[in-house]
């Protein structure tokens, strides 16, 4: 069996299905994937030496999948200002690389493809899933050898041999391999390896990373756009060796004395990120900090070395890292026996990761993460802890701790960060006593003893910063659920935000009327779908606030009169009491100016101003964003011609909308249908929803297109006797007299032809549209639409 001549102490090689003795004549492969750098590599180090082993020539191979856990507009940006440099590193280095952006006109799987002629493939050996089962998939398809090659650990995580559960043992057990290892310069081979020749690998989807590129880039992938990048913290070898530089010359000496101030936003190194994506080499920091000396660098290198390390081996010999099961016994049957303790509140997930839960201090530590991705260490402790009390249980806790570090943390997903969070529920540490509620001997640490040592509200200034100074003024134009949701997102990341809307109140589709009798009844969207992963984290926490719930009504189809049930229930969700609480809810925070129409949007010197019918003009704004149905679109992007050409291809169709309410129950079998070959296109039974009244039997009718279309300029009354007695005809049933009638005409009710592009934008002049029309027609459309409009925006900040 081959093996690598350098690094044999921290490479592994992994038995797969394909292998053989004679490797293919192909190259040999590096994936890069957590040590995106091209210097102080090991694993680059063994690909050279595998390649001038076999003289063979060398490929790396970086790629950016849209399915890591977690994936969002932040992330992608980070690694992709990573790939720049690393592009750069190579050229330099004459060291042939392809980069693959992983979206929706490419998702092929151009590792495995290259995997399966490669005369070995070496990579990292990252212990955070998805990347074990990655590599094992590569293993099973290479023919060659796979090695996987620890560049994170100054102690490899398989020479420590074990997980250790304290960190006092974990240093004895380092200590000689630290010994040496800080003290060591790590030699570059010279080594020039033959280029591989184009027809090797060249899919069309290969890139050249161009920072100018990355916002457009990442606007095509299926991945969270609402959590925007971090312009203070770009990624890249260039800037964390910066802010390295920086911060050894001028704060590492301090560093002992200054790193528990999270008012001391230099007080600490700010090096996460760089490190959990391997921008920076870990032997490089250890080295240059070994050489300074004194308590701050002493004290550096033991978090640097001991506790981040620790956290990697355990994670790499214990796979159960991510359930409570890894916890010690100790603190997992403490955590559980205090399970019945009653908590102060249970908080949903869009209370918690927007920092509203009404605690100053949490709510300021989850700010830092939302909008700056990052949160000083010694808050972090304060802020995990205190789920424990906002949480039913262990499990949920954990669960919560992991989504909320790294959804939002630059760092997240790192065996650092599971370190952080399981010390949270008593992992490497030791019971404390008395047992305390909730939380048992875990240690405790609440928020309430912690602002007696810290200012809270200068800290709460201090998360609370603009990403840009100064922050941009976004003017969104019309609130229905597309609008609300960009200008929601983007007043969390901490622009200035207006929303105007025509109407007495927000909600576009999604609103509901009142009639003169207090009769409320949803005339526009029906329900909606959660397909989408982003969107059914919101409807979960819109239904543990009680905002919306599932509409269980039996849906038919109705042909020939004859109802047919659905071969494939969907589970469907309404708003509670009625569909437009969802953008109420959405509205409650943000500036909205109602009953305010836009006629007009006029580009003027460096801004935008919007003016109303009568010629006022409505403010001046760094951005627009159009949120209305595509022709209202059109006219008010005339400013940019090519955003209205494109909006102008989006066809809607009308729908007129009939609520009908009896005073006796209309006999049929089931609460809502489709209707074939009538001039209804739906029915449903409005009264049979969540939280309506059911004093009066309620049906919503809503036209075909066409028949909406042919009758739109029609008599009012006219057309509710003509759809009341369509009603009946359809379900075969006498006629009864409704009691109260209400009709809409929605000249814009859906989308025909979507655009399937998530939103329009000129980056240039700041410019957009986002809407139902931009995606697939739905509801959750709308949201995709608001998220990616946004992210957008958020990207022009980090461009």
């Amino acid at each position: 069996m081959m093996r690598p001549d350098v690094h044999s102490q921290r490479t592994r090689t992994l038995e797969g299905g394909g292998q053989s003795t004679q490797p293919p004549e192909g190259p040999v492969v590096y994936w890069m994937h957590h040590a995106l750098r091209a210097h102080e590599n090991p694993a680059l180090d063994v690909a050279l030496s595998l390649a001038r082993q076999l003289d063979r020539p060398l490929l790396v191979y970086q790629g950016l999948s849209e399915r890591y856990p977690f994936a969002s507009d932040r992330h992608h940006t980070f690694a992709l200002e990573g790939a720049v440099d690393v592009a750069r590193e190579l050229a330099e280095r004459r060291i042939a690389y392809r980069f693959h952006l992983e979206r929706p006109e490419d998702r092929r799987s151009h590792l495995l493809e290259l995997a399966g002629s490669a005369a070995a493939v070496v990579t990292e050996d990252f212990p955070i899933e998805p990347f074990p089962s990655w590599t094992r998939r590569i293993a099973n398809v290479c023919r060659g050898p796979v090695f996987a090659v620890d560049t994170a650990c100054l102690a490899p995580m398989g020479v420590v041999g074990r997980a250790y559960e304290r960190a006092f043992a974990f240093r004895k057990a380092a200590r000689p391999i630290y010994r040496e290892a800080v003290s060591l310069d790590h030699p570059e081979s010279e080594f020039e390896p033959e280029l591989p020749d184009d027809d090797i690998w060249r899919p069309a989807g290969a890139l050249v990373p161009d920072r100018r590129s990355i916002p457009e880039w990442i606007s095509s992938c299926d991945i969270d756009h609402a959590i925007g990048p971090v312009p203070h913290t770009r990624g890249g070898s260039a800037a964390g060796y910066a802010r390295w530089v920086e911060f050894r010359d001028t704060r590492l000496r301090a560093y002992s004395r200054r790193r528990n101030d999270a008012l001391d936003i230099d007080g600490v190194s700010r090096l996460s990120a760089y490190l959990h994506y391997g921008m920076v080499s870990p032997f490089r920091l250890a080295r240059e900090a070994h050489a300074t000396g004194g308590a701050g660098a002493e004290k550096f290198l033991d978090e640097l070395l001991i506790w981040r390390e620790m956290a990697y081996a355990y994670c790499f010999h214990r796979p159960d890292y991510e359930s409570v099961e890894t916890l010690p016994d100790w603190a997992l049957d403490s955590l559980r026996s205090h399970e019945a303790d009653p908590r102060p509140e249970l908080f949903s997930h869009e209370t918690l990761s927007r920092g509203r839960t009404g605690d100053p201090l949490w709510d300021a530590a989850q700010q830092s993460l939302l909008r700056h991705g990052e949160l000083h260490n010694n808050v972090r402790m304060t802020w995990g802890k205190a789920l424990l009390q906002w949480t039913s249980g262990p499990e949920e806790a954990l669960a919560m701790l992991v989504d909320l570090n790294h959804r939002y943390a630059l760092d997240g997903r790192d065996p650092a960060s599971y370190g952080g969070i399981l010390w949270c529920l008593g992992q490497f540490d030791r019971p404390f006593t008395p047992p305390k509620p909730i939380v048992g001997t875990v240690r405790p640490r609440s928020t309430r003893s912690h602002a007696r040592r810290l200012d809270v509200g200068r800290y709460a200034e201090l998360t609370a910063r603009p990403l840009v100074e100064p922050a941009p003024r976004v003017a969104v134009v019309g609130g229905g659920l597309a609008g609300l949701f960009c200008a929601r997102t983007l007043m969390d990341h901490g622009l200035s935000v207006r929303v105007f809307d025509k109407g007495r109140a927000p909600g576009g589709r999604m609103s509901s009327r009142r009639t003169a009798g207090g009769l409320s009844f949803d005339h526009g969207a029906q329900y909606f779908t959660a397909r989408d992963a982003n969107f059914r984290r919101s409807v979960e926490s819109w239904r543990e606030r009680g905002l919306v719930d599932r509409w269980r009504g039996e849906v038919a189809r109705i042909e020939a009169g004859e109802p047919l049930a659905e071969t494939e229930p969907r589970e469907r969700f309404v708003g509670v009491p009625s569909m437009s609480v969802v953008c109420r809810h959405l509205a409650e925070e943000c500036d909205v100016r109602r009953e305010t129409r836009v006629e007009r949007v006029v580009r003027r010197t460096g801004c935008w101003s919007l003016v109303d019918p009568s010629g006022e003009d409505l403010g001046a704004f760094d951005q627009i964003v159009v949120a209305t149905p595509a022709p209202q679109a059109v006219d008010l992007l005339d400013a940019a011609p090519d955003l209205a050409r494109i909006a102008r291809t989006a066809r809607m169709r009308p729908c007129i909308a009939v609520m009908l309410a009896f005073t006796e129950r209309l006999d049929v079998p089931f609460d809502a249908a489709f209707v074939v070959n009538s001039p209804l296109g739906w029915i449903a039974r409005d009264s049979s929803k969540p939280g309506r009244s059911e004093d009066l039997d309620v049906w919503i009718l809503h036209a075909t297109h066409e028949w909406s279309a042919d009758a739109m300029e029609r008599d009012e009354h006219r057309v509710v006797e003509e759809l009341h007695d369509a009603l009946f005809h359809a379900v075969s049933r006498d006629p009864i007299r409704a009691t109260r009638t209400s009709l809409q005409r929605w000249r814009y009710a859906l989308a025909d032809e979507p655009l399937d592009r998530g939103c329009l934008f000129d980056a240039a002049s700041g410019i957009g549209a986002c809407g139902d029309w931009c995606v697939d027609g739905r509801i959750e459309g709308a949201f995709r639409s608001g998220a990616a409009m946004a992210g957008r925006i958020l990207g022009t900040l980090a461009s």
